[in-house]
């Protein structure tokens, strides 16, 4: 069975982020699913990760152990807290591949892979977790500070993903892949809008498409 799981730390994001995410998902997913919100503890063996800027605390989710103790047996699909969905899942979910990672959607930042839609295979990759260390991930290349992404992109070159836009329908809100001229409008077969970077729904709380599939719809 799919799990999707959402990861949520610090005091940045409140529940109503969860409640909503996972709101649209029901909305919008026909097969069967179970839902995993992962909440790292920040007296936890976690703490140094979730204290380093990179959100390298997600890389817990190719540790085998870590997958059996949160009962991960089948496609584990990670998003992003804040992502907004607002179009059908299913096809976006039934890959065969054994890692998928979003790609070019990033603006400035050179690495082909962001972060804000995963899915992996139980078992699969282990090495992502088991060969990584904070001061491994400091000799990758990186942007502004290393991060989950870059370390992914250095320990798994040429994984298969969705391309940021039209083909997939995920887009990463006025970044790669937002039809020039679109504005704030939400694009034609939008499945997913995610908000890499300082952008959050919040901040765009005025637009419609935000208020239909978010503000208004944190009751599944």
């Amino acid at each position: 069975m799919l799990t999707i799981c959402t990861w949520l730390w610090g005091e940045k994001y409140g529940r109503e982020y969860v409640d909503r995410l996972f709101a649209g998902v029901k909305r919008h997913l026909n097969q069967p699913c179970r839902f995993l919100l992962a909440r790292p503890d920040l007296d936890g063996p976690d703490a140094e990760l979730i204290k380093a800027p990179g959100c390298f605390v997600r890389l817990r989710m190719f540790d085998p152990a870590w997958q059996k103790s949160m009962g991960v047996k089948d496609r584990l699909a990670c998003l992003d807290l804040d992502a907004i969905i607002t179009g059908p899942l299913d096809t976006l979910f039934d890959r065969p591949e054994p890692f998928l990672i979003l790609q070019g959607a990033n603006a400035a930042n050179p690495c082909p892979y962001n972060g804000s839609l995963m899915m992996l295979r139980a078992g699969a990759h282990p090495e992502a977790w088991s060969d990584f260390t904070l001061a491994a991930a400091g000799h990758v290349p990186f942007y502004e500070f290393p991060d989950d992404q870059g370390w992914l992109a250095h320990k798994i070159p040429n994984a298969a993903g969705w391309n940021a836009g039209r083909e997939s329908g995920v887009y990463a809100f006025e970044k790669p892949g937002w039809p020039p001229g679109k504005g704030n409008a939400l694009p034609w077969g939008a499945r997913m809008v995610c908000f890499p970077g300082w952008r959050d729904p919040s901040k765009f709380a005025h637009l419609d498409w935000v208020q239909e599939h978010w503000l208004q719809g944190a009751v599944a």
